[in-house]
């Protein structure tokens, strides 16, 4: 079973979530989560309509993979970041129900 969470980062500066991702990439931050054992995903997105809000994609093989990751170091250079640029966070979680095709693929362009 595989875990996603939709991080939404949101400041009331303007670009202060923007610089926050890139200080996440440029500091070699995101590099390290990337590489933690169970990562399956972890990547910044921007909302066309809300310059104000960075979108994080965190997928994980397990919950035992994601809570390592709770534990690790790079939680308090991430939160020392939020505090930073003043970010304030809404999130969503996902949980796999199954691995296996679904009716859903008829819908896809690939």
């Amino acid at each position: 079973m595989s875990i996603s969470v939709n991080i939404y980062y949101t400041s009331k500066k303007e670009g202060n979530a923007l610089l926050f991702a890139k200080e996440m990439e440029q500091s070699g931050i995101a590099d390290k989560i990337r590489a933690q054992e169970g990562n399956l995903r972890y990547e910044y997105f921007i909302p066309i309509d809300d310059k104000n809000t960075v979108l994080l994609i965190d997928s994980w093989k397990s919950q035992q993979a994601l809570d390592i990751h709770h534990a690790s170091p790079m939680m308090a250079q991430i939160a020392a970041l939020r505090e930073k640029y003043d970010l304030h966070m809404k999130f969503e979680r996902y949980e796999a129900i199954s691995e296996t095709k679904n009716d859903d693929e008829k819908y896809i362009r690939k």
